[in-house]
């Protein structure tokens, strides 16, 4: 197809401001890069949000098609590690921000950017999980490489993207999961997942007043940062992890060295964005193997490229369940 939809980011040089809708673009439209794939499908993070909203939030360049992931089948190829017909996931190097991502029905990158999807994955599943299943794996591997502690694993931001894909696969896993949300009707959903507990956010967002708190928690994945991740870490039993991955509670930290000094808790900070290839295809294959598919199911939301500069909005407002699936052919 010489032309095909996108959607395209542009910003008004006057005002400043910036507006996303559905447009036709070529191929010749797409920047340069080793491989050219055939999208099947992206999918909403919250970082999408800020690439699609009123103040253009992570984008570099003008005009911009955001989605930082996308899951598709190769369609021509300069690096011999890929030809056409192969199957491809991306995840990072900051595409969708600074270099044209998933929500078109074509895109163009490194091939160093790519992974091979893995054996029993379909690209719909592989977005199903998306950079933040994605990053809920590394999380979930970071505690293992440290050691797991006897009793439940917190999870905070449970019903978003991040939280749902670590309750799944560290309940898949044989753990206890302590769910942490801010939605009760959410709930049913977690307990589907396979969480244990459910834990209201307001138990965990009060204002620190002691750095040390019963220890309760073997291990913790932090979605969202802040008096959140603070209030965990007095909470860690000795020598528990807790790998942070977000900051929709904010980049502060009100804690003090306490919980690392007399608990000797680990704090792990994951980045999804520039992980090295073995990493990355390691956390693929763990996704293909350890979270159960059935359950995946159950995070999903199907959407089409039309629905994104609302979904856009809804996703910073925390009014997302689980994971968008966007099908860019649809």
């Amino acid at each position: 197809m010489s032309e095909f939809n996108a959607i395209i980011v542009d910003k008004d040089a006057e005002t400043g401001k910036t507006n996303a809708e559905l447009r036709q673009i070529s191929v010749a439209d797409l920047p340069e890069g080793d491989v050219t794939v055939a999208v099947d499908y992206s999918t909403v993070n919250y970082k999408d949000g800020l690439c699609i909203g009123p103040g253009g939030g992570l984008v570099r360049n003008y005009p911009h098609v955001p989605g930082i992931d996308f899951a598709g089948t190769v369609e021509s190829s300069n690096d011999p590690r890929y030809k056409a017909g192969d199957k491809v996931v991306l995840t990072g190097w900051r595409v969708g921000e600074a270099h044209w991502g998933g929500y078109a029905q074509k895109a163009r990158v490194k091939a160093d950017w790519l992974v091979p999807l893995p054996a029993g994955l379909t690209t719909r599943q592989a977005m199903a999980v998306g950079t933040a299943g994605f990053t809920a794996m590394l999380a979930v591997m970071a505690l293992e490489d440290h050691g797991i502690k006897a009793g439940p694993v917190l999870v905070t931001g449970a019903a978003g993207g991040v939280g749902s894909v670590a309750t799944a696969i560290l309940a898949n896993l044989g753990h206890e999961v302590a769910a942490v949300t801010g939605r009760p009707e959410t709930a049913d959903y977690l307990t589907g997942l396979g969480a244990s507990q459910i834990v209201a956010r307001e138990e965990l967002n009060e204002t620190v007043k002691r750095p040390l708190e019963a220890e309760t928690w073997g291990g913790c994945v932090d979605a969202v940062g802040g008096e959140m991740l603070a209030r965990a870490l007095g909470q860690m039993q000795y020598g528990a992890s807790v790998a942070a991955v977000g900051l929709a509670g904010g980049a502060g930290l009100p804690a003090t060295v306490i919980p690392f000094l007399l608990r000797g808790v680990n704090l792990l900070g994951i980045d999804s964005v520039m992980q090295p290839y073995d990493n990355r295809l390691r956390a693929w294959e763990r996704i293909a193997k350890d979270l159960p598919m059935d359950k995946l199911e159950a995070m999903i939301q199907p959407a089409v490229l039309s629905d994104l500069p609302q979904l856009g909005r809804d996703i910073l407002k925390g009014q997302v369940k689980g994971r968008v699936v966007v099908d860019v052919n649809a």
